[in-house]
């Protein structure tokens, strides 16, 4: 239930609201605005300047949101009724300035941290990689150094991108640095393409990640990628963070930075229900997705799914 063990609010009845009519949050939620209290808030950040290749991302909340509208009150796969367990809510957008990276991250850091403040977990929705930095920082706040289980096609651990450290492909590197993770249990899910350099998986091995490729998922199986994952990760609290480019791009061509051979979104799916009850999930994101590339929603919809997810996870 809600904080108050009041009754949860949830979104018009679609047998009785059309789902294409309503509010336009996630899920047609109420607004945070609307209710007295909450568990668990969705959030935008509606920002891309961090990004190496193909700009868009800054409209990927509200492309989220439009996906969302499919979906349903019950979770049959995990047996939940994710806003009905309690309150959720969505939140808005994050103000971020969109020429300044520095400015921006440290604004997204503050403005998590008071949302955690006043609800247990959030779900954000992105918005480019740069933002999960500042995320994780609000979470290590409360929950002292966690356990990253990432979800991308690429590392994101490198240096400098233009001797620039605030970017999609760095925000990982530097969440070590920072002392944000604990080091040792953190993985990546679905890694795959080409490297800048024969040392790029060496370096990311010395910085205490681990690595399940999407090759391995496909020779292995998702049951040998969910043991591993469980075994790195332990009881410590966990942040998932969900590049959506980790999905092959016939199933998500909305992002900035494709690569072939990914997940399917089944797998993804698979994956990430096999941590129900076995992990102790204290946040989560889905970034960069980039709705002026995508085709029958079908990146948005992979997307508002993947928050779906984690509001069953969540709710279990």
């Amino acid at each position: 239930m809600s904080h108050d063990d009041t009754v949860p609010v949830g979104p018009p009845d679609a047998r009785q609201t059309p789902r294409f009519a309503g509010p336009d949050t996630f899920a047609r939620l109420p607004r945070m605005s609307d209710v007295p209290s909450a568990s668990v808030a969705l959030v935008g950040i509606p920002f891309d300047a961090g990004v190496s290749y193909r700009p868009g991302a800054r409209f990927g909340p509200g492309g989220i949101r439009a996906g969302s509208k499919l979906l349903r009150p019950y979770h049959p796969f995990l047996d939940v009724e994710p806003w009905n367990v309690h309150q959720v809510v969505d939140a808005g957008d994050i103000d971020c300035n969109p020429f300044d990276i520095p400015a921006a991250v440290g604004a997204v850091e503050r403005a998590a941290t008071e949302l955690l403040g006043q609800v247990d977990r959030i779900i954000t929705l992105g918005g480019d990689h740069t933002m999960s930095l500042p995320l994780l920082r609000a979470h290590a706040a409360k929950h002292g150094p966690i356990s990253l289980v990432h979800f991308d096609a690429h590392l994101d651990t490198w240096d400098t991108y233009f001797d620039m450290p605030y970017t999609h492909g760095t925000p990982f590197r530097r969440a070590v640095e920072e002392g944000v993770l604990a080091l040792g249990t953190s993985a990546h899910v679905g890694t795959r393409g080409p490297l800048y350099s024969t040392g790029d998986m060496e370096q990311d091995r010395d910085l205490g990640f681990a690595t399940v490729t999407t090759m391995e998922v496909a020779e292995r199986g998702v049951g040998d990628a969910i043991d591993r994952v469980l075994e790195r990760v332990g009881d410590r609290p966990v942040y998932l963070s969900v590049d959506i480019d980790v999905l092959d791009p016939a199933h998500a061509p909305g992002t900035g930075t494709p690569e072939p051979g990914g997940l399917t979104t089944r797998e993804l799916q698979q994956i990430l229900r096999g941590l129900a009850g076995n992990a102790t999930i204290v946040g989560a994101d889905v970034m960069e997705v980039a709705p002026a590339y995508d085709h029958a929603e079908l990146t948005t919809i992979a997307a508002a799914n993947v928050a779906y997810e984690f509001l069953g996870l969540f709710a279990g």
